[in-house]
């Protein structure tokens, strides 16, 4: 199994090395050519605005709605969940619309307002997750097709469609690689695709 990790701006490094630690082999995607080599992509946190421009610029937009269509496995965190939301607010360029959701950018405040918080993921078991914010957006909508599979003081922050995942936290910044192994089930199929009727 190889995964990639889209490596045009962001917290590339940190997801690398997590996937690494979980024994996978690790590819940085910086061209669309290069999705044909993967299993299953990782779009890392950053800013947001800058990695749907580059997405645009790079001619990736049309391949990963492609490959969403084909049950691609993809993960987003924080500004790569707002990537795969079907819609966000107040971003100019266009998301990958992989997960049917609709998110608000920033919803947890500036960086000064970043934050952790236990989370409780049932998928993941029953002990408590970690959960780092930064900069952190609010899904506000949850369409038809797609579990909740967290919440945070009642508002939605990681959700799966089929074999998308996303979540408003940063899972790459902590030592708990159990969101990562989750996604990598999603990939070989030892994980239900929830979500996809």
């Amino acid at each position: 199994m190889k995964v990639g990790v889209l490596a045009l701006q962001g917290a590339v490094a940190e997801h690398i090395q997590m996937l690494f630690e979980l024994g996978v082999t690790v590819s940085s995607i910086r061209l669309p050519s290069q999705l044909n080599s993967i299993d299953g992509l990782i779009i890392p946190g950053g800013e947001s605005t800058t990695i749907s421009k580059l997405l645009y610029d790079y001619q990736f937009i049309d391949p990963l709605q492609k490959l969403t269509g084909q049950g691609f496995p993809l993960m987003g965190t924080c500004a790569g969940m707002i990537l795969l939301a079907r819609k966000a607010t107040d971003l100019p360029w266009q998301t990958i619309g992989a997960i049917d959701i609709e998110v608000k950018r920033n919803a947890f405040g500036r960086q000064v307002d970043s934050f952790e918080a236990d989370l409780s993921i049932p998928a993941l078991g029953n002990t408590s997750y970690q959960g780092i914010f930064i900069r952190a957006p609010i899904i506000e909508k949850v369409n038809q097709g797609v579990d909740v599979l967290c919440r945070l003081n009642g508002n939605v922050v990681a959700v799966q469609q089929g074999t998308a995942i996303a979540c408003a936290f940063h899972p790459e910044l902590t030592n708990d690689s159990r969101i990562h192994a989750y996604f990598l089930d999603l990939i070989t199929g030892d994980t239900v695709a929830k979500g996809s009727s």
